[in-house]
């Protein structure tokens, strides 16, 4: 199976050498990588044109959300996997090729998650996979833990995270690409939960390890403005009609709850743009739901199948 690795870069000159090094240094060489430059003006496209030939390079000419640049790598490679990789990692050197032995092994897997740890402190979790809890809100298994080999079981996530993950094409084929509307943040969250209704799995891979910055260049308030805008559609777009139901309440409070511990500190931009995301949620909340008719129209698992797969945290006022 050809694998094709890519990494979506904006502005990111000062991280891609250690990452293209790395991905040089694999016991199991990418069949093809490609870069897909958001265009850069530090350098990044001359850096890899001059000291990187085997690297394909795309340039886009335009700035889009971090979903658009995710469609153009799976658009522009051509391998039966595509790997995703933020420019601000670095994996380690068995990193592709364990993730080769886990496509082999389960078939109705469509994506697959490593471990990532922070790079500036190799022993501590950034996520060994995403999970999504009922009251819609994501996160990362593990962050901020010391890895102790408490998640070196294979096991079933509900997402990779979108820093480091490898898809099958063909699951692409049947589930579509990222959420465009989404722009950035939680466009994988977003797939995966799509993929999951659709019954693909997502397979968790402890051997293949990487390391990450973590928002080397994004964050800020726009990251605010996406999350505070899209915690709130993937929950209106996704949930089956039974959960909804079920735990739309609970979204709610939950939700009215971020939204009064953001107003104490309203004075600061990060906490406006969060505001800001909200709104806009609703407001295209009548759009959302004509979605969400499609999506669900197109589900071939249970509500139960599903509610398997949410994480069972209740402690929704932390």
């Amino acid at each position: 199976m050809r694998i094709s690795v890519t990494i979506p870069n904006w502005n990111g000159r000062r991280y891609l050498g250690p990452c293209l090094a790395a991905l040089a240094a694999q016991t199991r060489l990418a069949d093809e990588v490609l870069v897909v430059d958001s265009a850069s003006t530090d350098g990044s496209v001359e850096l890899v044109q001059r000291d990187y030939p085997w690297v394909r390079l795309v340039q886009l000419g335009r700035r889009p959300g971090i979903a658009a640049a995710f469609n153009a790598c799976v658009e522009y490679s051509s391998g039966d996997a595509i790997a995703l990789l933020n420019n601000d990692t670095e994996p380690a050197p068995d990193w592709l090729l364990e993730l080769e032995r886990a496509l082999s092994e389960d078939p109705y897997a469509g994506s697959y998650a490593s471990k990532v740890l922070f790079l500036k402190d190799r022993q501590t979790i950034n996520s060994t996979g995403d999970f999504y809890r009922r009251d819609g809100q994501p996160g990362n298994r593990g962050v901020w833990e010391l890895d102790r080999g408490q998640y070196d079981e294979r096991c079933e996530v509900f997402s990779a995270m979108g820093a480091a993950a490898l898809y099958r094409r063909e699951a692409f084929a049947d589930v579509g690409l990222f959420d465009e509307e989404l722009e950035s943040y939680c466009e994988d969250i977003d797939w995966a939960f799509r993929a999951h209704l659709r019954g693909w799995r997502c397979r968790y891979v402890p051997r293949a390890t990487i390391f990450h910055h973590g928002s080397a260049t994004g964050g800020g308030p726009y990251a605010s403005y996406c999350c505070g805008r899209n915690f709130i559609i993937v929950f209106f777009k996704n949930m089956p009609p039974a959960l909804f139901r079920r735990y739309l309440l609970l979204h709610v409070v939950k939700e009215l709850w971020l939204t009064l511990k953001t107003l104490l500190h309203v004075r600061e931009q990060a906490a406006r743009a969060w505001l800001r995301g909200q709104g806009a949620a609703v407001l295209t909340l009548p759009h959302t739901l004509v979605r969400r008719r499609l999506i669900q129209r197109g589900r071939r698992v249970t509500d139960a199948a599903i509610d398997q797969l949410l994480a069972g945290d209740w402690r929704f006022w932390l």
